[in-house]
């Protein structure tokens, strides 16, 4: 057999891999970049509680309850929800503290109405503004911030309502 007409082959089957290499990429790129929550595109977003945007969360409690943040030692697993909303182009939280067991001010102030509370932030904002909504379960309370319903449906709480579902 001739060499030159094995180099034609070769050159289709070269061809063939590089181009579904790079179909690979694209889908990859094209799926990653749909898991990353997305702030431009228009949705609201469900978001990941990072550690500084918890330590953000704990803070601004803190100082809203009067303590310093190292009465407070985390925010409450199963109850801690953090979304953003392109709409009105602020970040909502909503969480319980977990108070230090060296500080009697902060227990005390977790078992009242202190144990729940909502978060809002500006986009480009630094910091944090607290509403306490530690009767936001009791029948007939109002709720001391309007959490908008694309934030309530993507944390799967009740329509307006500013509080989990137990």
């Amino acid at each position: 057999m001739k060499p030159h007409l094995l180099i034609l082959p070769a050159l289709l089957g070269g061809s063939l891999v590089l181009s579904a290499c790079g179909s690979a990429a694209s889908v990859a790129t094209s799926t990653s970049t749909t898991s990353i929550p997305s702030l431009t595109n228009g949705a609201t977003r469900n978001l990941v509680v990072t550690p500084s945007v918890q330590k953000g969360l704990l803070d601004a409690a803190a100082a809203y309850h009067q303590l310093p943040s190292k009465d407070y030692v985390g925010l409450n697993p199963g109850a801690t929800y953090y979304a953003f909303d392109p709409a009105t182009d602020h970040y909502y939280a909503a969480a319980g503290l977990q108070p230090s067991p060296h500080s009697l001010p902060a227990q005390v102030g977790t078992q009242d109405d202190g144990a729940y509370n909502l978060f809002t932030r500006a986009a480009g904002a630094r910091r944090w503004t607290v509403f306490n909504d530690g009767l936001g379960g009791v029948q007939g309370t109002k709720c001391p911030l309007v959490i908008p319903s694309a934030v309530l449906k993507v944390w799967n709480w009740k329509a307006n309502t500013c509080y989990p579902p137990s």
